[in-house]
């Protein structure tokens, strides 16, 4: 559904506008409201969900059994964190003054589509991260059956 990455502003209000190619595709596809909530693998980072994806994710991790702590900070950090974002008519969406402060985004940021979601770094989180090569001892069996 979501590709490719996009250096974005974020005002001082907090709100990034949804790049000219994925509006159509968000208002048809989104009702024009997206879900953020925390990446809780990677600092510097936030999730944006299409509702319909969120409820399915949400759903599973609701799921999980809370008598492990693991489970209860992973329920904390996306389901406890979310929030439904609506877009304005200039198709911008007001990111939480909290998620942007805990993920250090501040005016310049960047926009990944991956797939099912969006992903919005702050642009040295995410400038560290591409940064960041993956070494032979990191690649899984999963990587190595790929023909990249």
């Amino acid at each position: 559904m979501f590709q490719g990455e996009t250096a974005i502003t974020v005002d001082d209000k907090g709100r990034l506008a949804i790049p000219t190619a994925y509006r159509e595709l968000v208002a048809r596809e989104c009702q024009l409201r997206l879900v953020s909530t925390y990446n809780p693998f990677e600092p510097g980072c936030l999730w944006l969900f299409p509702p319909s994806e969120w409820e399915r994710v949400r759903d599973a991790v609701n799921a999980l059994p809370s008598v492990k702590a693991v489970h209860r900070a992973l329920q904390m950090k996306l389901v406890g964190a979310a929030a439904t974002l609506e877009l304005d008519a200039a198709a911008r969406i007001l990111l939480p003054a909290s998620q942007r402060a805990a993920a250090g985004i501040e005016k310049r940021a960047v926009l990944l589509g991956m797939g099912n979601k969006f992903e919005v770094w702050g642009e040295q989180a995410h400038f560290a991260k591409i940064r960041q090569s993956i070494g032979e001892g990191d690649i899984s069996a999963e990587m190595s059956a790929l023909r990249l």
